[in-house]
């Protein structure tokens, strides 16, 4: 039954969001602040478990201050509180006003050729200074749109390349590689100019976090990239980082980034982290578990072909029939629930949804409305 005062905002009358962007549009671009309040957001991808609800009422105690004060203008201080969490040298860290401000200034100052596979997280081709400085190594649906690395590699040495993309756990795949098969590839590439790692999803991968950090030094060409949004499921608050053994490389990026490019609450929630790790890490295996059961259950799920994860979140191939756009609308109007259409992504069909573990409770209703949905 379609839900009261959803139809006037129903996601047809603003199709044309869908397409001005490789992302997808907010629920309040959709719907309005107001009503974006009652929907399941299963689309951006963000932690149910953490921060804590101490964590907020601690962050909400102190907004009114945080409102009325400049942040610092030095990095030093949130580099050290989230070095002390990753367990690295906070000189080798570069904090931005979430990855994407980080990976605008990569692609601008380092990049001039770069491989990159599709599907993939659109920024890192629609911020190259042009499009045609990325070359696309296009994965084959027919294979989930897996990345086979030796043949990648392969490609990027026929293409004559000198840096290159690998996303792990993909996105949108959820595709993972282990730690040893990223260790090997980079020994491989240790004659290119820069490897850049994103790992927005790492800590999600498993209860011991196959990161490539406490390797990251033996590698002067390798840039790291994550999403403090993502794992820690704060994305309101823009919080991202690179990482990297090479301090040429990130002092580089760091003349650019601008005076208080993080703003007062993004510190202060930073400040929080050192003594909070423990209910951290708690939160992230708990979603860990969560994501397992609701691949085990979408897998079950009659005309939904899921991909396995090493992310929060599952990517799923519709096969009644029905397009990702006409599933995202249904869910939206009919089930207040807003999960990511894919078909936007450059190398995708229009035949794809990512989901994004919200929490058992609410994965489970999804998956209820899936199957009544794609039958």
């Amino acid at each position: 039954m379609e839900r009261e005062g959803m139809k006037d905002s129903a996601p047809e009358a603003r199709r044309h969001l869908f397409y001005e962007t490789s992302h997808s549009p907010s629920l309040v671009d959709l719907v309005g602040y107001e009503k974006a309040k009652d929907i399941v957001d299963f689309c951006f991808i963000a932690s149910p478990y953490y921060p804590t609800a101490a964590m907020m009422e601690d962050m909400q105690r102190n907004l009114p201050n945080l409102i009325k004060s400049y942040p610092s203008n030095s990095a030093k201080t949130s580099q050290k509180n989230l070095a002390s969490v990753l367990n690295v040298n906070p000189e080798n860290l570069i904090i931005g006003n979430g990855a994407t401000e980080l990976i605008v200034l990569i692609n601008t100052l380092l990049i001039n050729r770069i491989a990159v596979p599709v599907p993939t997280f659109g920024e890192y081709i629609e911020k190259l200074r042009d499009y045609r400085d990325a070359e696309l190594f296009r994965l084959d649906p027919d294979e989930q749109y897996q990345l086979r690395l030796n043949e990648y590699l392969t490609w990027v040495r026929r293409k004559n390349l000198s840096a290159l993309l690998v996303i792990n756990p993909g996105n949108p795949t959820g595709q993972l590689f282990s730690r040893e098969e990223m260790v090997d590839f980079l020994e491989q590439t240790k004659d290119l100019e820069l490897v850049i790692v994103d790992e927005s999803f790492i800590d999600f991968a498993g209860e011991e976090v196959p990161s490539l950090l406490p390797v990251a030094y033996r590698y002067s060409n390798l840039l790291i990239v994550r999403s403090v949004s993502k794992h820690c499921g704060v994305p309101g608050l823009r919080i991202g980082y690179c990482y990297s053994g090479n301090l040429y490389l990130l002092n580089r990026l760091r003349r650019f980034i601008p005076t208080w490019n993080l703003n007062s609450v993004a510190q202060y929630f930073l400040s929080l982290l050192p003594s909070t790790d423990a209910d951290y890490q708690e939160a992230r295996k708990r979603l860990i578990g969560d994501v397992r059961w609701l691949y085990n259950a979408l897998k079950e799920t009659p005309h939904l072909e899921a991909y396995p994860t090493g992310a929060n979140f599952v990517l799923c191939k519709i096969t009644s029939g029905l397009t990702a756009a006409e599933v995202q609308a249904k869910l939206l109007t009919e089930h207040m629930m807003y999960v990511r259409d894919c078909s936007n992504k450059t190398g995708m069909d229009r035949y794809h949804i990512r989901i994004a573990s919200q929490g058992h409770d609410k994965d489970e209703r999804l998956v209820e409305a899936l199957r009544a949905l794609v039958h």
